[in-house]
């Protein structure tokens, strides 16, 4: 039996579930001002109040709101930084998919003047989650390294930070003061999503990168120290974990290639407890990487696909599992879909009942492996 009291639990899902209609209906209509803030906020609880009892009932031991506080992954937190707006995409990226590629721009986050948090921006949706809970809630946020990647030193204000030093210190200062306010309301499972490490193993991302005048040699190590000093001070009791994800809309991804060139760092450098890691097909690369996993750190693995409908067999993740096991301890192993199943408003790869028999798959897989979820 090699059941776990405090999170990552041996069952776990990244975090974002496929928006109930209702959900996508109303804000559509805020948008549009057809309706007032009040009643999206009403509307959005009672999607999240029925998420969460779906969740439990499943058997998982955390919940989330299923990102249904937000219109995109990172947009609706980022933009709420002070001196922080949307501009034209500065990096194009090649979505893959089993239709085909395409090229997309997506939009450019620009730093006009100093940073700031001028009010809690995920405080008050992870109250209302921990008073509907009965299992762990966990919240979701997006890396900071996402204000940086798409724009490099060109989106930063060069009179207000003529040192990318300063931009960096005060990019985790303001994600320390949201941390540690949603600790302060009772937080104990936060959740990290980066996706710049991962695309930092991608040779043609990697190129890219250049042309925004980063080093992707160096970057990594930038990254890591920006992450360090972003849950720095958290309470020794707040679990948090790291998603890695490659670009998930509509079942397509950006980045390819494994883990390898940064895993030394990822796992030794930073200081999170868990890394929910892609392993759904062999554009992640092998489990090797995973024989750098300290001792204490649990890496979850996202055998699961949200890229596709199709079902995968009990039968053929636990030999995924197995083959893990010979590079980490099965008991610093756990379960998970690669990535969440909407990272944003629409492109979802399956319906809500594939979404629920891949969630019951991971539950019931993880009893038949560590004897519980």
């Amino acid at each position: 039996m090699l059941a776990r009291v405090k999170p990552p639990f041996r069952a776990e899902h990244v975090g974002s579930l496929i928006r109930p209609d209702a959900l996508i209906a109303a804000r559509h209509a805020a948008e549009k001002a057809e309706i007032g803030p009040a009643e999206l906020v009403r509307i959005q609880h009672d999607a999240i109040r029925d998420v969460v009892r779906l969740q439990e009932d499943i058997g998982f031991q955390l919940v989330s709101d299923g990102g249904y506080n937000r219109t995109f992954w990172q947009r609706d937190f980022l933009l709420k930084f002070s001196n922080v707006r949307q501009v034209a995409a500065k990096l194009t990226v090649r979505f893959h998919s089993s239709a085909g590629t395409r090229d997309h721009a997506p939009p450019t986050l620009e730093v006009t003047d100093k940073l700031d948090r001028p009010s809690g921006i995920f405080v008050d949706d992870f109250k209302f989650l921990q008073s509907i809970a009965q299992s762990t809630p966990k919240i979701t946020i997006p890396s900071p390294t996402t204000m940086h990647f798409r724009g490099g030193r060109q989106a930063v204000d060069a009179e207000a930070y003529p040192d990318m030093g300063e931009f960096y210190a005060d990019l985790a200062r303001v994600y320390r003061e949201e941390i540690h306010e949603l600790a302060r309301a009772g937080c104990r499972y936060l959740q990290i999503d980066e996706v710049n490490l991962a695309y930092l193993c991608d040779p043609e991302l990697r190129a890219q990168v250049r042309n925004i005048g980063e080093d992707p040699d160096t970057l990594p190590k930038t990254y890591a120290r920006l992450l360090n000093d972003t849950i720095a001070g958290r309470p020794a009791d707040m679990i948090v974990c790291m998603h890695l994800c490659r670009g998930n809309f509509a079942g397509a991804w950006v980045a390819e290639g494994g883990y390898d060139p940064i895993a030394e760092l990822l796992f030794n450098e930073i200081a999170v407890d868990g890394y929910f890691l892609e392993y759904d097909s062999p554009r992640a690369g092998s489990f090797a990487p995973l024989r750098f996993l300290p001792k204490g750190k649990i890496a979850v693995l996202g055998l699961v696909t949200t890229k596709s409908a199709k079902l995968e067999s009990k039968d053929e993740l636990k030999r995924r599992i197995d083959e893990a096991g010979r590079y980490a301890p099965l008991e610093q192993l756990a379960l998970s879909p690669q990535c969440g199943f909407s990272s944003g408003i629409g492109g979802n790869a399956m319906t809500v009942e594939d979404e629920i028999a891949k969630l019951r798959l991971v539950v019931e897989t993880a009893r038949d492996v560590w004897g519980s979820a």
